[in-house]
Formats: C-alpha cells, structure tokens, sequence
C-alpha cells in the first residue's frame, strides 16, 4: 500500500467476493494498487441477507435479526472506493455504505473486531424485501448462490432493477 493510500476497510458478501461475477472489479483495483485483501471475516451481529431479482444479494440494516454473515475484508483506496460506489449504486440509491462491526472467524466476538463498512440495501426497500422473502435469510452468499446472478449486461433493457424491486416489495402477492 502506498503512502496510507488504503484506509477504507470493505467488507464485501455478495457479487464482489472472490469466484463470484462482479469479483473482476476487486481484482482490477488490486493489480492498480487501490486495493488489498485482507481475509475472511464474519459479522460481529446477526444480520438478515437476501438474494433478491435477478439473483442480486442484499445485506439488510436490521442488526440482530438473520444471521452472522460470511464475507471477505479488503482495504481500498479512496479512487477505489468511487469505483465500487458506482458499482453499488450508491447514487440512485440502490445500496447505501454503512458501518459494520466483523471479526475472523476463529477470534473471540469481544478480540478482533474490525469497524469497516459494507454495502446495505438501500433503506428505501430493505427492510420491505426482507419482509417479502419471509424474513428468511442466509449465512453466505455461496458459488451456487452466485450462479443465479444476472449480470447487468443481460437484464432486460426496458426497465430499471429499482423499479422492478419497488414493485416487487410493494406487491400483496408473493
């Protein structure tokens, strides 16, 4: 890392981690120095994480239900972080970057704890889909996990995934 370059710490669960679809974007920052992996690590809390349309996984801001969740920690750069933000959706509000306590998997829950950031489902719907799927979450999201994820390049053209996810959130049917 150069010059403290890195002080963002992400906690990645989803489409981002490594052998998952969007994993690419992790390895390009890396080899351009804006970011690090750091290891595996689980999150200090229990919290609900879904996969939604098109197969996209979800980390919903309701800490104390679900699961402790299974992710990947890497330290990025400032130019890195505007990269996944993009990816994220931050500025249509798709996810929102919060505060997120996680520890590694072999530590104490009171050693090791890490305060770094991840990405939730933007509080417009969040707590909604997590209601819609039954308030039925997952521990990881796993490869057969990521199997089911479409890549934006092969999503239908005519419409937007937020619209699709207001819709489906707000429908009285499952």
């Amino acid at each position: 890392m150069e010059g403290g370059a890195h002080k963002n710490l992400i906690f990645v669960y989803g489409t981002l981690k490594r052998n998952h679809p969007n994993h690419f974007l992790l390895e390009d920052l890396i080899s351009s120095n804006d970011a690090v992996f750091i290891g595996q690590r689980t999150t200090g809390l229990q919290y609900p994480l879904v996969t939604g349309l098109y197969g996209i996984p979800y980390l919903i801001n309701k800490s104390g239900s679900g699961q402790k969740i299974r992710g990947e920690l890497y330290s990025v750069s400032k130019r890195g972080l505007v990269r996944l933000d993009e990816l994220e959706g931050i500025k249509v509000e798709h996810y929102e970057r919060l505060p997120i306590e996680v520890i590694e998997e072999e530590e104490e829950a009171s050693n090791g704890v890490v305060l770094a950031e991840a990405y939730f489902a933007h509080c417009r719907f969040g707590e909604r889909l997590w209601e819609k799927k039954g308030k039925c979450g997952m521990c990881e999201f796993g490869e057969n996990d990521g199997v089911l994820y479409v890549r934006v390049k092969d999503r239908p053209r005519f419409s937007s995934v937020l619209d699709e996810l207001e819709a489906f959130v707000s429908s009285t049917t499952d």
